[in-house]
This record gives C-alpha cells, structure tokens and sequence, in this order.
C-alpha cells in the first residue's frame, strides 16, 4: 500500500494506491473504502512479488505517474507462509524468500525517487517505509549459508540452524534431518523485512529524513495459512483452541502498521541498554525488545543488503 500526499491533504488531494495481484480484489476493497472515503483518490496497481520481473514493471508504472509526484508512505504488508514444499520461483529463488522480502526490496528501491521527492516538503521522519513482519524475528536467524535449502539443517553453521521445538510444535517430524521446512522458509522472510529496514535507515534517515520501521500486526485469522500443510493446519487449530493465540479482528490487526506509518513520536531506532536498533521492531502498537539480536543487527542488515542487491542484480545507491 501506497500513501501519496497523506500529510499533505489538506494542500492537495490524497491518493491511495492498493498493489496486489489480483485486481479484482483490489477494485472490490478500493470500492468499499470509496464508501467510507468518497473524496480520495485511489488506484490499483497489479503487482506480483514473487517475479522480478513484474515487480520492475510495477515499479515504471508508479514511475510513469506525473499526476503523482511523491509518496509519502509505503506499507510493504503482502504475504505467502508455509509453502507445502520447496519452491523456486522464475528468478531461481525459494518462493517464500523472494515474495516475502526481495519482492518489497526491490519494489521499495526502485520507487524511491517519488519518497525522497515527498521527504523534501515533510518534517524528518514522516516519510516512512513500514515493513509488515510476524514474530519470526523473536525465534529465528537469517540462514546465510544456504539460502535454498539445499542442506541438511543439522549440518548448517549452529547460528543458523532453525527452532526446532517451534517446527515440531507446528507439525513437522524429524526437522533437524530435513533441508526446507514451510515455516522457515516463511521465518526467513520475515527476518529478512527488519534487516530491510534498518539497512533502509543508515541510507535514507540522515540524508533525507525517510524512516522505516517494521511490526508484527498480531495473529489474525485471514488466509495467509491457505497453502500450509496438513499438519501444520491441524497445530494451528490446536493454537487456536487451547488459547494459545490471542487473535485479533482486521482494525486491531492494521493498528500497529499506522502507528509504525503515522506517529509522530517514533523516531530513528537507537541502542538502548545493550540492544541494537532499539525502535525497529513494534508489536501491539509499541516499540519490542523481543526480536532475538541478530534480527535488529547492524551487521546482519549489511549483509542482507548485499545479498538482496545480488540477488536482484542491482545496486542502489541515492
């Protein structure tokens, strides 16, 4: 999701920009907030995250748009979770890796122009990149060295090696003499969208005032579980069942992506009491410090940067 001129709407007319892949859906949401709020003005852009390919051509049509000169916020919230099994996509990419983090990567970037743009007439900090992630952060590392699940989990570097109790609690058996398990390749991802944000920080915060920040929006019941597997369907029933999970409805679930988009109280993520990059990562509407260290990591954020930029086989530099 795309705000255009949101801070900015009493000067000019706002615009809303609702991207997915199915446009269908998008006309029929952009027809009900259209009820709500007549006097926006909203477009739906086709956009496949999972291609390369239609990510760049999503990009130049933003690009192509005079009539919408800056971008104030961007909210990277599309999702896939647990993939029954190992897939790549066209790019060669576990399909979950690159929908989940590549995708709003190089989306982002390519599209900067239009937020530097809007940076110039906003106060430091209101342009803002907010990154959507889930609570992988609080159990899982990036896997650096075997980004395709190619090896043997127990064979990986310890640092890297997944939760196991966290997978067997979601159903998989014997996962430490598995390669790919469909949670990980989503915990990756999710990783993946706090390292983005603060690698987006050291590039764009002092120079130009853009702030990203990423959250877990909470458990909600949507159908973001629609590919998983059978025995990960059947654990989380039992979840939902015994309490386990605190669930949230649809305006509870979006809260925290607005206060990540809009409070004027968040500022650039700090060291705090040994914590790196303390603000990065919010849950339930406030700053977390439940991220494990090496997903609010400087370094790691670096190195992610570098993968991504090879990966899409690009570098950005503005």
């Amino acid at each position: 999701m795309l705000a255009y001129n949101l801070y900015q709407a009493s000067q000019a007319p706002s615009c809303l920009i609702i991207a997915g892949r199915n446009v269908p859906k998008l006309e029929e949401s952009i027809k009900a907030l259209k009820g709500d709020f007549p006097n926006v003005d909203y477009r739906a852009l086709k956009l496949d995250l999972s291609s390369q390919k239609t990510v760049r051509e999503a990009a130049a049509e933003v690009l192509s748009w005079k009539d919408v000169p800056t971008i104030d916020i961007v909210i990277n919230n599309a999702a896939v979770m647990n993939i029954p099994e190992l897939t790549l996509n066209k790019d060669g990419l576990e399909i979950q890796f690159a929908t989940n983090h590549i995708g709003h990567f190089l989306f982002t970037c390519l599209i900067i122009s239009k937020l530097i743009k809007a940076s110039q007439d906003n106060v430091q900090g209101a342009t803002r990149i907010v990154n959507v992630t889930s609570l992988s952060p609080t159990m899982a590392s990036m896997r650096w060295s075997d980004i395709n699940y190619e090896k043997i989990n127990k064979t990986l570097p310890e640092a890297e090696q997944p939760d196991y109790p966290t997978h067997k609690r979601w159903g998989a058996i014997d996962p430490e003499n598995k390669s790919y398990l469909p949670l990980e390749g989503y915990n990756q991802g999710k990783v993946a969208n706090v390292l983005f944000g603060i690698g987006a920080n050291k590039r764009l915060f002092e120079k130009y005032g853009i702030l990203s920040l990423a959250v877990h929006p909470g458990i909600i019941k949507t159908e973001l579980t629609r590919y998983a597997p059978p025995a990960a369907l059947k654990a989380v029933e039992e979840f939902f069942k015994s309490g386990a999970f605190d669930t949230k409805n649809l305006g509870a679930g979006a809260a925290t992506s607005l206060v990540a988009a809009t409070d004027p109280a968040l500022g650039l993520p700090e060291t705090k009491d040994g914590s790196e990059n303390y603000g990065a990562y919010l849950i339930d509407c406030q700053i977390s410090e439940k991220a494990r260290p090496s997903s609010v990591s400087s370094a790691e954020a670096e190195k992610l940067w570098s993968l991504s930029e090879r990966l899409v086989k690009e570098k950005f530099a503005w």
